[in-house]
């Protein structure tokens, strides 16, 4: 008896850690899948993808960031980073400043110019995410969506387990998908909420 119960118990967790893994990439492969349909969209003239990540984190924030803030909430390198944000100083979106309590640090804030740049591409994003969710998911379905993503974030700062058989890494098989900005997509919540019947 007692072996037969070790035995259970052995698929089962062998059972968890497939299911587990198995979700894992299907999340992945949905986040790439619909990376890929916003990328190839005409909506990227004015902002890439990128300029818009930064540009929206600013205006989520509702405050200036240091760098290394910015570079906490988008999947980009702090060179990178660095002169993504010197472009957009250079074009007026943002502006930058010594951070008074750390003369070594910068600031990043948006200006007037910066918030109707990522506003007017907000507006468009917003539209498509809406067509392309709701092309596919009911409402109840996109509430329990939702609900599961904002578990998962929530519980992933508070149990980091160590790697695994099975578990992969961005350079790993099973994530396959390019390269692309975290792109956050309009906040209900937040002033950057850009929705198709706001002015």
């Amino acid at each position: 008896m007692t072996a037969d119960r070790s035995h259970d118990a052995g698929r089962g967790r062998a059972t968890d850690l497939r299911l587990a893994n198995d979700s894992w990439e299907a999340l992945l492969r949905a986040h790439a899948a619909l990376m890929r349909g916003f990328a190839a969209e005409q909506m990227w003239s004015e902002l890439s993808m990128s300029e818009y990540d930064v540009l929206y984190t600013l205006r989520k924030a509702g405050c200036a960031l240091r760098l290394g803030e910015l570079n906490q909430a988008v999947l980009l390198s702090q060179p990178a980073l660095s002169r993504l944000v010197e472009r957009l100083a250079g074009r007026g979106l943002v502006t930058r400043v010594s951070d008074p309590q750390d003369r070594r640090g910068v600031l990043v804030s948006l200006t007037e110019a910066g918030v109707q740049a990522q506003r007017r591409t907000g507006l468009r994003h917003a539209r498509s995410v809406a067509t392309r969710v709701s092309a596919v998911l009911t409402p109840d379905e996109q509430r329990l969506l939702l609900d599961l993503c904002e578990r998962l974030a929530d519980g992933a700062g508070h149990h980091q387990p160590p790697d695994r058989p099975g578990h992969h890494t961005p350079n790993q098989p099973g994530r396959n998908a390019p390269h692309q900005p975290s792109h956050h997509p309009p906040s209900h919540d937040t002033p950057s909420h850009d929705t198709p019947d706001q002015p």
